[in-house]
């Protein structure tokens, strides 16, 4: 009998599902599900760095995507094995004592500090500041030594303080609290025990300063120096995590029915998605693979051995088996990647929208088909035109800073720059300094990586950015001077989740050997162009100097 597994991709705006043959890892169907609400900024206020998305979108999203690839494929319900949900993270949100998200209660379905708080929201910049303050001064462990020494407002226990000290209504209705993936899996499985409900090894470690040697998370004393309803809510939490080759439970009655299913079909224990795109990337000792979509997350993976008791410092945690189990989890990353382009296109596109879609004189079939064009070729068009810009022509230095650094050593308070503008300036010149930006992004992580001995030697893009823009990739090779190889799956995530599923079902003993066959192959690889090499080193100094500037200034109004 045939087996098939699901995974199930939880992204920034929308989410994939995908149905995959365990034999081959041959993609029998796929969906992909936009969330309504989040499309509309609802609750959202960029101006203060605030994201949160109503978890109706993700439950939505849900229904929708699995249930079609189970109807697309035609394959029988009884041939699903396994599924497993990896979602962006830290992304957590207030849940009630029997299992609802808060914003599904009624006087809370309209509050943003009952919905999710998204992985990108910064709202909480000064209680990851008392955090790290506190974790370095109060003569107890220190916390933070396994997430790269410094905790960051993109992470579970700051965003958690910051609603608790915004919202006395939000966390007195709150029972508990959890990240996307395990409140997705929560959701679909049979156990409905909240206090034994098997937690997520990946996001506990690397966002809520679990670990074993000091018992799971950190300490009531701890945490009551923050604030007194941390304390309190370390009761309703969890002591241990769960790796995603285990399993969570089965799918419950109201979910099999809903997604077509049957409650034979085993529920893996969630994780995040860049760390299931690396296993279904193949990731193995000594490669980096770079997940690139609106941020990136940089992933490396290394026996215990050659860890040991090393921290390395300024990343985003090590974690054991965070992604494969039995080996540590490395995670780096910048706070945006194509939202930096996506930026500078939603500033280009201002006379656009504010002028030429408001007009009189064009029908609104022209207005649409303007917009399709403009969305169809701007990036595109204006990559072709950056590429032509010979090095030896003056283009601005700038930084890629929009959202904050996320790596290395994090600082959400930062903000981006741009250098060396002059009326010769064109938009094609700009936006070569922003790939330039991103990319020298990139090389500092890498830098980083190998300062604190751990060895590259192969890296890997995954997402969107890396299958369609060859302009980044080989721009990205020449800074880091490395070889850079391309999955060649449209959905990386998606199937490194179906890759935990199939191993929490049984189809395989361990995660290595059902990635080695249902991993993704490589589509492309991009080599360091020696000409270009050594003026990128030149440029990459200019970038170096203009982040200095800036963090010492930023430094100085604190």
């Amino acid at each position: 009998m045939k087996k098939y597994v699901i995974g199930l991709d939880y992204g920034s705006d929308s989410v994939r599902a995908v149905l995959i043959d365990s034999q081959n890892g041959a993609e029998l169907a796929s969906e992909v599900f936009w969330y309504p609400r989040w499309k509309e900024q609802k609750y959202c206020r960029p101006e203060i760095n605030q994201f949160r998305q109503h978890p109706l979108d993700h439950i939505e999203g849900l229904e929708h995507t699995v249930k079609s690839v189970v109807e697309q494929s035609g394959v029988d319900p009884e041939t699903v094995r396994g599924i497993c949900i990896d979602t962006t993270g830290s992304s957590p949100m207030p849940i009630t004592k029997d299992g609802t998200p808060l914003a599904m209660i009624k006087r809370f379905e309209e509050n943003p500090n009952a919905m999710m708080v998204l992985w990108k929201d910064h709202t909480a910049v000064e209680e990851a500041n008392e955090i790290n303050e506190l974790a370095r001064t109060w003569g107890g462990e220190d916390y933070t030594k396994f997430e790269g020494g410094i905790y960051s407002s993109e992470w579970f226990w700051a965003k958690i303080l910051h609603v608790a000290r915004e919202d006395k209504n939000v966390v007195a209705n709150t029972y508990t609290w959890m990240e996307h993936c395990d409140f997705i899996t929560y959701l679909i499985a049979d156990d409905k025990d909240l206090t034994t409900f098997k937690r997520s090894r990946c996001a506990a470690g690397h966002k809520s300063m679990w670990h074993e040697s000091w018992g799971g998370l950190p300490s009531k004393d701890f945490l009551k120096r923050l604030d007194p309803y941390l304390a309190d809510l370390r009761d309703n939490l969890y002591d241990e995590t769960f790796t995603s080759d285990q399993v969570a439970g089965y799918l419950n009655q109201e979910w099999a029915k809903r997604l077509g299913l049957t409650t034979k079909t085993v529920v893996a224990v969630g994780t995040f998605d860049a760390h299931a795109g690396a296993v279904g990337a193949k990731v193995d000792h000594h490669a980096l693979v770079r997940v690139m979509g609106t941020s990136t997350c940089d992933i490396m993976v290394s026996s215990n051995e050659a860890v040991g008791d090393k921290t390395v410092k300024g990343i985003c945690g090590q974690v054991d088996g965070s992604v494969i189990p039995g080996m540590v989890g490395l995670e780096a990353g910048q706070s945006a990647f194509g939202d930096v382009l996506a930026w500078f296109k939603n500033v280009l596109e201002w006379p656009l929208e504010n002028l030429v879609m408001t007009s009189s004189v064009l029908s609104d079939q022209q207005k649409k088909d303007l917009k399709d064009e403009m969305e169809s070729k701007f990036i595109r068009t204006l990559a072709e035109q950056a590429e032509q810009i010979p090095l030896t022509e003056t283009v601005p230095v700038a930084l890629d800073w929009v959202n904050g650094r996320r790596t290395p050593d994090a600082n959400q308070e930062l903000k981006s720059a741009i250098m060396g503008l002059s009326l010769g300036t064109k938009a094609p010149h700009i936006f070569k300094a922003l790939v330039n930006a991103i990319c020298f992004g990139a090389k500092m992580i890498v830098d980083r990586f190998e300062d604190e001995g751990v060895k590259i030697e192969t890296v890997i893009g995954i997402g969107g950015v890396a299958r369609k823009s060859p302009f980044i990739m080989q721009t990205l090779a020449n800074v880091l001077n490395m070889p850079i190889k391309v999955a060649e799956s449209d959905q990386a995530p998606a199937l490194g989740a179906a890759i935990y599923a199939a191993v929490a079902s049984g189809i395989y003993n361990n995660v290595i050997d059902a990635s080695k066959v249902m991993g993704s192959d490589f589509e492309a690889e991009y080599f360091p162009q020696a000409s270009q090499v050594e003026v990128y080193s030149k440029l990459m100094e200019a970038y170096k100097k203009l982040g200095t500037f800036v963090e010492d200034q930023t430094n100085k109004k604190k």
